[in-house]
């Protein structure tokens, strides 16, 4: 674990005290502390949906990294990369630095809980993200038996949330996360039109005829 997470790490944890005690807090908002490669400590108050980090450029991966990251740690779990691509899609947009209103960080917007399960002691590199994200998708996946829409539910809302419900929970914000992410991964995931194979040339018909001298001849030249 590198010294700059274990700075961020302790803040973070000096920044929920802070919102707990606060009263000028925002109700349900989150105060998150981060500290640059300086030393120099900044909080974010997540109440502001367009938060971003943007001084962490030591997260910023290229898209075709990132790609190249979403297939090698989906094969790993065995998760359709697609599902993963469609769920970052609505989660961050592909934003690396990308930080929720109830403080979910990262490419697949792990919350603090989620990362400490999973062992991500970085949730902006995009690698880490992935791999708890992955993760927490598989247990997902496997917890309600493949049922898609439970296990897009659960990420969104929890597993405990759907278990209690008996299904989708009734939140809006719930159902319209996973009408959206199954509307893109099922637009990713549909085959594409296959190329139409060109046709021969008709050949012509095969005919039989006799010669002057009683010959039977078979041709299919006209």
């Amino acid at each position: 674990m590198c010294s700059r997470f274990h700075s961020y790490q302790v803040v973070l944890l000096s920044g929920l005290f802070l919102y707990t005690f606060l009263p000028t807090a925002a109700q349900g908002d989150q105060i998150v502390a981060l500290v640059d490669e300086h030393g120099h400590t900044i909080y974010i108050n997540t109440g502001d949906t367009a938060a971003r980090v943007d001084w962490m450029t030591h997260s910023f991966r290229p898209r075709e990294e990132i790609d190249r990251l979403v297939e090698q740690t989906a094969s790993r779990f065995r998760v359709d990369p697609e599902l993963v691509h469609a769920i970052i899609r609505v989660e961050s947009d592909y934003d690396p630095k990308a930080i929720s209103r109830k403080g979910a960080m990262g490419l697949m917007q792990l919350v603090p809980a989620t990362a400490q399960r999973y062992g991500v002691e970085n949730p902006f590199d995009p690698k880490q993200n992935l791999e708890g994200g992955v993760n927490y998708l598989k247990y997902l996946l496997d917890l309600f038996g493949g049922d898609l829409g439970l296990s897009l539910a659960a990420y969104n809302a929890g597993e405990h949330s759907v278990q209690r419900s008996g299904g989708i929970p009734a939140f809006s914000e719930t159902r319209n996360y996973v009408d959206k992410v199954t509307s893109l991964y099922q637009t990713r995931d549909a085959p594409r039109p296959a190329k139409p194979t060109p046709k021969e040339p008709p050949k012509p018909p095969i005919i039989r005829y006799v010669d002057e001298r009683g010959v039977v001849h078979y041709s299919n030249v006209e």
